[in-house]
């Protein structure tokens, strides 16, 4: 019997429990993910490497799980959108049993590893995409499926599982171990396991993002605003980054189209809205570069 599946040996009068102490008992084992997750720390940077070179050269995610792994998989993906800019079409979640899912059990779509694999060819994985493969199991056949069709197509894969040698990180390129051991209750992998999980997903995705220049010093300045929260916030950081009053980073912002790492180039440089963009695809996006960059000599 796997770890995430034995039962606790800790809490075998649960139901009998006080209700503080009930509460006390799922929040002191919750502890746990976040250490387990913190000493994975050596895989998870070689996997935000890797990653980051593969989608630097214009891949996608791709998050691939069942049940609980496939929706932490896909809350992560649409994320990305609005805090990093990430385009909604580079960022994929495959969830076994399809959309169904997401609000009810689909039985036996985690068992169907021939439908893993061809729910990846189906959305024609290259070389430079990156699957993120997610099991608390670690030997979820339809995560197993979509390892191997992604490894044929030569993409990055990248196995995360709760059990120490697992199938899923074995069959992965690069794999991440999480082991959070048995649950209060037996077999929830919904609780610390999912919860390790949600972390390790938060650390690769926001450390592939800061690689990719998506963020200045620890300012999220690819942040997207699609609401009235995000447009104060991107006044906001415009404003701290570019040492600039409200009024100044407004009309920056408005003169862009709201992107802040612009309107961050065009008051650090004095630029209009079309250079402060060139200086900015100049170097890949990085703000700290596209502000010490010398400005190109203009000719008689």
């Amino acid at each position: 019997m796997s770890n995430t599946e034995t039962p606790s040996n800790r809490h075998p009068d649960l139901d009998l429990y006080a209700t503080i102490d009930l509460v006390a008992a799922f929040t002191e084992d919750q502890q746990v993910a976040g250490q387990v997750v913190h000493a994975a720390r050596e895989q998870l940077a070689r996997a935000v490497d890797a990653a980051a070179l593969r989608l630097a050269a214009g891949g996608r995610l791709i998050y691939v799980g069942a049940g609980t792994s496939g929706r932490l998989g896909l809350l992560d993906s649409v994320e990305l959108f609005p805090t990093f800019s990430w385009p909604r079409e580079r960022a994929v979640a495959l969830l076994a049993g399809g959309p169904p899912a997401l609000h009810q059990a689909v039985e036996g779509a985690e068992d169907d590893q021939a439908q893993g694999a061809a729910d990846v060819r189906a959305i024609n994985p290259t070389v430079n995409d990156v699957l993120l493969a997610l099991a608390a199991s670690g030997a979820t056949p339809f995560v197993l499926g979509a390892i191997e069709a992604a490894r044929t197509a030569g993409a990055l894969t990248i196995g995360i599982a709760n059990n120490p040698a697992s199938p899923v990180a074995a069959a992965a390129e690069i794999g991440i171990t999480l082991d959070t051991g048995s649950e209060v209750i037996s077999g929830s992998t919904r609780l610390k396991a999912g919860t390790a999980q949600k972390i390790a997903l938060n650390t690769l995705s926001s450390a592939i993002m800061v690689r990719l220049h998506k963020v200045h010093g620890q300012l999220m300045v690819d942040v997207c605003p699609t609401n009235a929260k995000l447009y104060r916030r991107a006044i906001a950081l415009t404003m701290r980054a570019a040492a600039a009053d409200e009024s100044a980073a407004r009309t920056a912002l408005e003169a862009c189209g709201y992107s802040v790492k612009v309107a961050i180039v065009m008051l650090r440089r004095q630029l209009d809205a079309a250079d402060a963009r060139a200086a900015l695809d100049a170097v890949q996006g990085n703000v700290r570069a596209a502000v010490r960059a010398t400005p190109p000599k203009k000719t008689a």
